[in-house]
């Protein structure tokens, strides 16, 4: 069980003044519990992949993080730059601003680019800031991340002051069906939070707390 649970957990460390003993750390946490990932900035990639590469844990990065108000030719780069340098998951923030203002076609095309630029090469992950939407926003940005064809539509980066919520988690696999990624992010903390996001239909969690969880602990959310 505890192994199993490993392999929905994207292990994250994504503050702003993360040093380089912590990436060392969640490393080792990671090939030691068997995470399916380490989700770091995109500065600690080529470290990352260069010590996970003999192993089955991959590399995930971020991409516009966090605000999503980077150009789409920036989110383009960032994504093939990440590519380069090892990653094969990208998490990718969507333009909040432009969905709330109702320009589908923008952040449609934000999408598309980076799934595209993402290729066969990197799973892309699209976070749709759940806090900022309404639940008609969160409805239609799903249904644009699923028509950009990327492979999973996530719910927070942990930075706009809230974070995965079971019944966000509920109306998005709700939306995108059966076939495409959910991954609950923002907050998870415990073991009975990860199955609850897992029983509402995640089959992906973002955390820094992995090992409290698997040791069904209450970590801090350390992002």
């Amino acid at each position: 069980m505890t192994m199993d649970l490993a392999k929905y957990i994207d292990h994250t460390q994504l503050k702003p003044d993360t040093k380089k003993e912590k990436i060392e750390q969640i490393i080792t946490e990671a090939k030691t519990h068997g995470f399916a990932s380490v989700c770091v900035n995109p500065y600690w990639v080529p470290y990352c992949y260069e010590k996970l590469q003999e192993t089955d844990v991959k590399v995930c990065t971020v991409i516009g993080f966090p605000l999503g108000a980077t150009t789409t030719a920036v989110k383009e780069f960032e994504t093939k730059q990440a590519i380069r340098d090892g990653a094969t998951e990208v998490d990718m923030v969507i333009n909040v601003g432009e969905l709330k203002s109702g320009n589908q076609d923008a952040v449609l095309a934000d999408i598309q680019t980076v799934v595209e630029a993402a290729g066969n090469e990197a799973l892309t992950k699209v976070i749709i800031e759940t806090s900022l939407l309404t639940d008609d926003e969160k409805v239609l940005a799903c249904k644009l991340a699923k028509q950009a064809r990327a492979d999973f539509v996530k719910t927070s980066t942990g930075f706009s002051g809230g974070g995965a919520t079971v019944d966000d988690v509920k109306l998005m696999r709700e939306t995108v069906g059966s076939n495409m990624g959910v991954k609950a992010s923002g907050g998870i903390r415990s073991l009975e939070d990860t199955k609850a996001m897992i029983d509402a239909g995640a089959t992906r969690i973002g955390a820094s707390a992995g090992v409290d969880i698997l040791a069904g602990n209450k970590g801090k959310a350390d992002y």
